[in-house]
């Protein structure tokens, strides 16, 4: 096995095209299981099955746990994407981050605006050793890059379709 390496810095420059240009693509099937619902026993396996994880309702949500969930791979994800960025900017600005960490604590529940559901998250970084003012630009900016950022600020392109 080759060893890991970050991105390359070129992943930063900007693009100019105009319109929305794929890097990467994957897809996830989640299926039902035991109990015929996704959320409660379903399994996520991704495409090309490197991702392979049983779903379990948590016991908050009335469920016996005992697996992951929804919240907590969206929470796995942001917290990476926004760590990767900032590790990027950080490496370009000279900026060494080497106990950098990123927390993301993702809420689920009740809407007040339909009654309904949403999700909330919060995004806690943790910078030891680097000054305030430069964490706090390094943040911001990444704020701009995080994919994930932008999507909780903006919201998300999405195409709901029936196949059948």
């Amino acid at each position: 096995m080759s060893k890991l390496r970050p991105p390359p810095q070129t992943l930063l420059d900007k693009y100019r095209g105009g319109d929305f240009h794929p890097l990467y693509t994957t897809s996830v099937t989640v299926r039902g299981g035991e109990a015929a619902h996704g959320r409660a026993s379903g399994i996520a396996i991704s495409d090309d099955g490197e991702l392979l994880v049983e779903l379990r309702l948590p016991v908050e949500l009335g469920g016996s746990g005992g697996g992951t969930n929804p919240e907590q791979l969206f929470a796995a994800g942001y917290a990476a994407c926004f760590h990767g960025a900032l590790s990027m900017l950080a490496e370009r600005a000279g900026v060494a981050i080497p106990e950098a960490s990123v927390t993301a604590t993702v809420s689920f529940g009740r809407d007040p605006v339909d009654g309904l559901y949403a999700l909330t998250a919060e995004i806690n970084i943790h910078l030891p050793g680097v000054d305030k003012a430069v964490a706090e630009e390094l943040v911001r900016n990444t704020e701009r890059l995080c994919p994930y950022s932008k999507m909780a600020q903006d919201g998300i392109e999405s195409v709901v379709a029936l196949t059948q």
